[in-house]
């Protein structure tokens, strides 16, 4: 079974943005890259445009709800980061997983 991690250094980030492929919604922008690894790794970044912290940190919340329930069906060795856009804070984790699942289906992955 594959481990899913959350990343927790800027590199990570960083090496997505410059070399993953980029599906851009209008809730949401997903980064994808293959690692080589048996883990799925993911990211979450919002920014200052999103809103204040508790727009923020509820962004956070649904797009990692919305990710964890797709996770299973997510096969080994890819890495995610998922970037918030304005519209995240008002709209609800099944939007957010509808949206992620399309990006998904788009690149590949599901």
């Amino acid at each position: 079974m594959t481990e899913i991690v959350k990343f927790k250094e800027n590199r990570d980030y960083r090496r997505l943005y410059s070399r993953g492929r980029a599906y851009v919604g209008p809730v949401l922008v997903t980064y994808v890259l293959k690692n080589k690894s048996k883990n799925v790794r993911y990211g979450i970044t919002t920014g200052k445009k999103t809103g204040k912290a508790v727009q923020r940190n509820r962004s956070r919340r649904i797009i990692k709800a919305a990710f964890l329930k797709l996770a299973p069906e997510i096969p080994e060795g890819f890495d995610f980061v998922f970037v918030s856009r304005a519209a995240t804070a008002t709209k609800k984790s099944t939007d957010i997983e509808r949206c992620m699942q399309k990006q998904l289906k788009k690149a590949g992955v599901l």
